[in-house]
């Protein structure tokens, strides 16, 4: 069963809708967003057991691309472009080969339709097993996880997850949903024989990422015919943070052609 996506709304025009990766939100889109709505309508959705989302406890790619489905149908009525990085980049696959309909555009940030090495499910389990209720504030969360998690970069990241209110901290993600879910959020759904995407789609990579590599190539121009692949020198997996006037440049040359 769908859940109902929380998302945000803002521009007049064509409609693109933004589908953020593993531990993501609409918010992080925010600057993103508002660059394209200076010229179309943009909705930004948090998936499933992110965000301001419903979590349950399902969250496979089938599920995930009914709920942007239900999401497009309500709010757009029709087909819309779709923009996705990471884990939203395997949703927006999923929809576009299951519902082409509901797909004007396809637009897959730094992921492949085939199994990724992602987020270090210790990751996953490291926020988990950390007693919440012990803590005060954000930043002795974010020194207790130094040890699990010694980037800082992607620590920092995580923790945008973590909120503060009334009752003290709380994870915005589903960490339950997402470890038990695990292999299948790395992974992509088996595609049946002879279902493609015929529709124009851009694999936006960055060069920095070993995300998408050269064999993930026959499999996505098999699946995705009209497909064009471009990288983007010195962005790393988050393209559109590393090199924001790049992804934004190459985005809306895309959708406008």
């Amino acid at each position: 069963m769908a859940v109902e996506l929380s998302f945000t709304d803002m521009g007049a025009g064509k409609p693109l809708v933004i589908l953020h990766g593993l531990f993501g939100s609409k918010r992080n889109w925010t600057n993103i967003a508002h660059r394209f709505a200076a010229g179309r309508r943009v909705l930004t959705a948090d998936l499933r057991n992110h965000g301001e989302s419903p979590w349950d406890a399902r969250h496979d790619y089938p599920a995930m691309a009914e709920d942007v489905a239900e999401l497009i149908r309500a709010q757009v009525g029709g087909p819309a472009d779709v923009v996705g990085h990471s884990m939203g980049g395997k949703v927006a696959m999923m929809l576009a080969l299951d519902l082409p309909e509901l797909v004007e555009r396809l637009v897959v940030v730094d992921i492949a339709p085939a199994v990724s090495t992602g987020t270090p499910v210790e990751y996953v389990r490291a926020l988990r097993s950390l007693p919440l209720d012990r803590f005060s504030n954000r930043a002795d969360v974010k020194d207790a996880l130094a040890g699990a998690i010694p980037d800082p970069a992607m620590r920092a990241f995580l923790m945008l997850n973590l909120a503060t209110g009334p009752t003290g901290l709380s994870w915005t993600v589903n960490l339950d949903a997402i470890d038990t879910n695990f292999p299948t959020i790395l992974g992509f759904p088996a595609v049946p024989p002879g279902r493609r995407f015929k529709k124009p789609a851009l694999f936006l990579v960055g060069g920095r990422s070993d995300y998408v590599r050269p064999h993930h190539r026959p499999e996505i121009e098999r699946l995705f015919p009209a497909a064009t692949i471009e990288v983007i020198d010195g962005a790393g997996h988050w393209v559109h943070a590393d090199a924001a006037d790049a992804f934004v440049t190459t985005v809306t040359r895309f959708l406008q052609a």
